[in-house]
């Protein structure tokens, strides 16, 4: 008996091979398959003719005939096996399920062999492939290997197929999968194979929810976030700060500033720890977007809850509107602080003078110190380091001084913000006399100089043409131990090629080559300009070599300074030659020729 089956199908798959043989029982099917290639073809014939067996058994011979009826071909029907496990395979994936090659060290197998010595009589085999005979012990080796090789798709799979056997997965592989598709952005890959490690008596750690958390929270999808949060009490594994933090930021971003605040409401309410932190991020957003009339009336309702602030948050958000300039909003702040049977402290009058400083408002510094002085938070250093930077941005070095004066006369001991600040303002006024004898006062007193103050005034004295003193201090920066930096340096150089000396120049860069210290192109440059305005073409070329030995490019500048040297010492074939040989290398262009 003869059958003549005809499939019309543009993408169906045909695997070009010899003596496949498919042979029934009735206990069931087995198959086997042999070394295959793929090709495609728009429609072929399938014949079938039945041969006799003994024992009442039949064996079926597929013959594919294609074309000339040459060659035989096996056939696979991948639509077919998919359609049977759509539950446990997702088809977006380009990866298809893995053997155990490369992971069990295994001679290569196609998975139908693999399948076949595997479970010979189901039909879900080529899909499930060889571990749903395995043991829990097996295959969580397999798991791991999977997640240690990157397989994450093979690796969801494999713990699919083990809760579909009641195999329990390696708790800390589930973890690393969750984290790995977290990372890829496959957060409905990471929420399912996070449900089956809970399912399975897993908790998973604080750290892999704020990362589910934070990928929803990423794209937008609130709800999402709040149903792993649900979950995670829960698993066993309470939120934490960053928990919280994460999803309320994520509502203000959204719009939702109602949501936000019932929600830390009920938070506190079902008994959650009234994270400071949280608390204080939730008013600073309040405030800045509805303002602070209604964060005033947020603290308020959450004191009700049993959610009190304390400084830090005030401090916050007086912060808040002194940058922005609302000193009427900060006032109000300060009046909940003392309603409250608070006072503020010295951070919150810091904050104050700070802002009072950088807008120039003196009067109202003045009756900020007055009212220090009358409580128990008297200005400290830190305070008076404010004032002085403040007064010295505004130019009021005089006052400045003042104010320096008055700080040792009280026996407070100025530290080395205070004494830089001042050399700073000297130095860029030009007191550069004023400064050096400000730093032997700082030599011989508690507070030692350090790098910055000396590069603050052997700046000072560079920009003031004193480059002996620049040199002189310098030297006495190395006797104190204290090594140069490369700002130091550069400030040398500068100061050197400004006052024609290039060539002490080439001695503090070759100090900075020696200590692998990089040296910009602009420092190049300008010494290599001065070298040759001072005739000394051949220290210039030292510089040149030295430059791209340190792997900086030259420009055309730099070329056609050297150029120019040459000639104007009097070698003017040399550098006509010179400068032909560069645009023959294509250096240079001839345009530079003829200038």
């Amino acid at each position: 008996m003869g059958y003549t089956f005809t499939l019309q199908n543009p993408l169906f798959e045909v695997h070009s091979l010899c003596n496949l043989h498919w042979c029934s029982k009735q206990a069931g099917l087995i198959y086997g398959v042999h070394h295959c290639s793929t090709t495609k073809t728009c429609a072929f014939h399938l014949s079938c003719s039945i041969k006799s067996d003994l024992g009442g058994q039949s064996c079926l011979q597929w013959r594919g005939a294609l074309g000339s009826g040459k060659n035989v071909f096996s056939l696979q029907c991948r639509g077919l096996q998919r359609s049977a496990i759509s539950d446990t395979v997702d088809e977006s994936d380009e990866d298809e399920w893995s053997s155990e090659i490369g992971v069990l060290g295994v001679k290569a197998k196609s998975r139908e062999q693999i399948a076949l010595k595997k479970s010979p009589n189901s039909l879900m085999v080529p899909v499930d492939g060889p571990f749903v005979k395995k043991n829990e012990v097996t295959n969580n080796e397999i798991l791991k290997k999977f997640c240690n090789y990157g397989k994450l798709a093979d690796a969801s799979r494999l713990i699919e197929v083990m809760s579909r056997l009641n195999q329990i997965p390696h708790f800390p592989s589930c973890t690393n999968l969750i984290r790995g598709f977290v990372k890829i952005d496959r957060l409905d890959k990471a929420a399912k194979v996070l449900k089956i490690m809970v399912m399975s008596g897993g908790v998973p750690d604080v750290i892999t929810y704020n990362m589910i958390i934070g990928g929803f929270c990423k794209r937008g999808h609130v709800r999402s976030a709040l149903d792993i949060l649900e979950e995670m009490s829960l698993s066993g594994c309470p939120p934490d700060v960053i928990t919280y933090n994460t999803l309320i930021r994520c509502m203000f971003e959204n719009g939702n500033f109602d949501q936000a605040i019932g929600f830390w409401k009920d938070q506190v309410r079902k008994g959650c720890t009234p994270y400071l932190i949280t608390h204080t991020v939730l008013i600073e957003l309040v405030c800045k977007h509805c303002g602070t009339v209604r964060a005033m009336e947020v603290l308020e309702d959450m004191a009700i809850e049993g959610c009190y602030a304390d400084l830090v948050t005030y401090n916050s958000l007086i912060n808040f509107n002194c940058k922005r300039g609302k000193y009427e909003d900060a006032a109000l702040i300060i009046y909940g602080i003392v309603s409250h049977g608070m006072e503020p402290n010295a951070i919150t009058y810091n904050i104050l003078l700070k802002s009072l400083c950088s807008h120039g408002y003196w009067a109202e510094v003045d009756e900020i110190l007055e009212i220090m002085n009358q409580t128990s938070h008297s200005p400290t250093i830190f305070t008076y380091n404010i004032l002085i930077n403040g007064l010295c941005r505004y130019g009021l070095l005089d006052r400045a001084i003042d104010l320096f004066n008055q700080i040792v006369s009280r026996n407070r001991s100025p530290d080395i913000v205070t004494y830089n600040t001042l050399l700073s303002a000297l130095c860029k006024e030009g007191m550069v006399d004023e400064a050096l004898q400000l730093l032997s006062f700082v030599s011989g007193s508690s507070c030692r100089p350090c790098l910055i103050t000396y590069n603050i005034v052997i700046d000072g004295l560079v920009k003031k043409g004193n480059v002996e003193r620049a040199m002189e201090l310098y030297g006495q920066m190395l006797e104190n131990e204290i090594e140069a930096d490369a700002i130091t340096q550069r400030t040398l150089i500068w100061g050197f090629c400004r006052n024609d000396l290039a060539e002490e120049a080439v001695k503090i860069m070759k100090e900075m080559v020696s200590k692998d210290r990089r040296i910009n192109d602009g420092t190049y440059k300008l010494v290599i300009l001065g070298l040759c305005k001072r005739k000394k073409v051949d220290v210039a070329i030292q510089v040149l070599e030295m430059m791209i030995l340190n792997r900086c490019k030259p420009d055309e500048t730099i070329y056609s300074t050297i150029i120019k040297g040459v000639a104007d010492a009097g070698m003017v074939e040399e550098a006509s030659n010179l400068c032909q040989e560069l645009i023959e290398l294509k250096v240079l262009r001839e345009v530079t020729m003829l200038n």
